[in-house]
């Protein structure tokens, strides 16, 4: 929800097949499959996702999508099975994610009171069994905005989307309308209709809270029946409700104890629903007040679940960010800086900490177009770099056991068919949207598809195609990615290689490069990392503790460096780091820097290396 958390306050590739990379090892030589999808759950234990092997995990992709929102697939992201495979492939070989956020429509679940709609829920079990089958972890969202289309007029300036229209009629809602407002967020609190459906909402008035939660239960469900237990392994948690917020205060209410005696008791009986539909080993992706981590103080309000306790393994916290000040396009001059979102993130990771669970920010983005476009390369990085640290780079270096967890997050959005759509706003023929994301005006995919109807991103590669740890065995200790992306004809370089490791630094060159140091934990899985596509195995640099190559090998159980391809089969790639203890400091840079580099510099490297870990940790 872009638009209005942040601009309000301006008012007031080959696809369909395998895809093939330079220097990928041969499938035979990869390790199985299950060290990725290991036929358990992801649970959360010491405040991190963890697999069945015990290993560190984090989830890196996109919202799929904000088609859901629109009427023109049927509240489905895709109009096929065919096109999300293809987003699948795409997303995994050219957005180097391994988890979507998959938006689901309770208006087509539940499209008559009490009737789910069975066809509906085999079409999206359908479409979340591409992206398993590409190798991609799947956390279903029930999504909402402005709580539901059928509350506007056909002629109206704006749309919503969430509730049936049923859940509408019980209500009897005044004429909506938002006075003067330029923005469609504005209808959150300007927007009487929508306030008043949402206040109803919370405290379950004509029993619609009920009725969600029932059909709730039978989605879920349903994707337990139909999904067979490998696939199942797979779902990595359900967000129960997008953006949640009070639409009105009772007397003497606030919004922190609004979250306390309305939202919390509505996720405990969510989770409550869960273990009646068989997900009982699969957390809650639970958001607080929309507002808690605004970063405008005359939006910010009281919140993050405070009230909630220790959360546990049952609940992940859940919470998205956008940089109102940026897209304002008035409150931030200029572009994003080094450590811009430091602040802001570290907020997430300690409310995170402070609640027992594992964090995940699962919506964060900036507009593609418009007036406040030119900021996207600069505030895009910015988010990426605080979600691989709560460090800016000009302090990593010297500090990096402050680094903190490595966040996981879904970028908003990947959208096939951006700029394609064919929308009858609230169902009037005479108003179709084809711009954009067809959905009031907003613009943030990432992708679209090219006049040959190849998938082609729309951002720069070297931003979105990531390094990233997405399996540790043992502990994170600090992270960082260097991704040199641009900005225009601007190279983007906020963490060099400081001069006091100038062998470092010579490796690395004006090449991107990657720094992980970890704790071993028991496990005999390796740590992995995603190999971007700019990490071609005959052009990738390794320097660890465990082993200093050029151009690492295929992966078998005896190589402690080594590649191997993702699961999922398109053609991505993931660097694979062994050892055989517990306990153990260990670092690896990754770096496609220096061609060829001499076995004297490798060596240099892993000297200095070695010292600056011991001095730092």
């Amino acid at each position: 929800m872009p638009n209005f958390r942040a601009r309000l306050l301006a008012v007031l590739v080959v696809l369909g097949g395998s895809l093939t990379v330079a220097g990928a090892p041969p499938a035979t030589a990869a390790p199985s499959d299950s060290l990725w999808f290991d036929g358990a759950p992801l649970t959360v234990r010491d405040g991190r996702f963890t697999d069945g092997q015990g290993r560190e995990i984090v989830l890196r992709g996109y919202n799929v999508s904000g088609e859901t929102k629109l009427e023109e697939n049927g509240g489905l992201p895709f109009a096929s099975v065919a096109d999300a495979r293809k987003s699948a492939a795409a997303l995994r070989a050219l957005g180097g994610g391994n988890a979507v956020r998959f938006l689901l429509s309770w208006a087509h679940a539940e499209p008559v009171r009490g009737q789910v709609d069975t066809a509906y829920l085999a079409a999206a079990t359908e479409q979340i069994r591409a992206f398993l089958d590409a190798g991609i972890r799947v956390q279903p969202d029930f999504h909402q905005d402005l709580f539901s289309r059928y509350l506007f007029d056909t002629d109206s300036w704006y749309t919503g989307d969430g509730a049936p229209e049923w859940a509408v009629d019980a209500g009897s809602y005044p004429k909506e309308s938002c006075g003067i407002c330029l923005l469609w967020g504005q209808n959150i609190t300007q927007n009487g209709a929508v306030r008043k459906a949402q206040y109803d909402f919370w405290h379950n008035a004509h029993g619609v809270q009920d009725a969600f939660l029932a059909t709730a239960q039978s989605t879920m469900a349903h994707l337990r029946r139909h999904l067979s237990d490998a696939e199942f392994a797979g779902i990595a948690g359900f967000d129960p409700y997008n953006e949640p917020y009070a639409g009105g205060y009772d007397s003497g209410q606030t919004s922190r104890t609004w979250e306390r005696d309305l939202l919390w008791p509505f996720y405990v009986r969510f989770r409550a629903r869960m273990d009646a539909a068989g997900w009982q080993d699969k957390p809650a992706l639970v958001e607080p007040n929309l507002f808690w981590n605004a970063n405008i103080s005359t939006q910010k309000q009281e919140g993050g679940l405070l009230d909630a306790g220790t959360l546990g393994p049952d609940y992940v916290f859940n919470t998205h960010f956008y940089d109102q000040k940026a897209i304002s396009g008035i409150l931030m001059w200029g572009k994003a800086a080094d450590g811009q979102y430091a602040a802001d993130f570290a907020a997430v990771r300690d409310r995170a900490t402070a609640a027992g669970t594992a964090a995940v920010v699962s919506e964060f983005g900036h507009p593609l177009s418009g007036t406040v476009s030119d900021k996207a390369p600069t505030v895009l990085k910015a988010m990426y770099q605080a979600l691989d640290s709560r460090l800016p780079g000009a302090g990593w270096w010297t500090r990096p056991a402050s680094s903190g967890p490595v966040l996981s997050g879904t970028q908003w959005q990947w959208d096939l068919y951006h700029g394609r759509h064919h929308e009858p706003m609230n169902g009037n023929p005479g108003k179709v949207l084809t711009a954009g994301d067809a959905w009031n005006d907003e613009d943030l995919s990432a992708v679209r598809l090219d006049d040959s109807g190849s998938v082609a991103l729309r951002q720069d590669a070297r931003l979105l195609d990531r390094l990233y740890p997405s399996a540790t065995a043992g502990t994170a200790l600090a992270f960082t990615y260097e991704d040199r992306s641009r900005d225009g004809s601007t190279t983007l370089t906020w963490n060099p290689v400081p001069t006091s490791l100038p062998n470092v630094a010579k490796l690395v060159g004006s090449g991107q490069y990657g720094l992980l140091v970890w704790r071993s934990g028991d496990g005999t899985a390796p740590t992995e990392l995603h190999l971007p596509a700019s990490f071609p195995t005959a052009a990738t640099t390794v320097v660890s503790d465990l082993g200093a190559v050029h151009a690492p090998p295929a992966y078998t159980s005896a190589t402690p460096v080594a590649v191997a391809a993702e699961p999922g089969g398109t053609g991505s790639r993931r660097l694979l780091l062994t050892d055989a203890d517990s306990g153990v400091l260990h670092y690896a840079l990754v770096t496609n820097g220096t061609a060829a580099p001499s076995a004297d510099l490798l060596d240099a490297a892993k000297a200095e290396l070695a010292g600056w870990a011991a001095a730092r940790f």
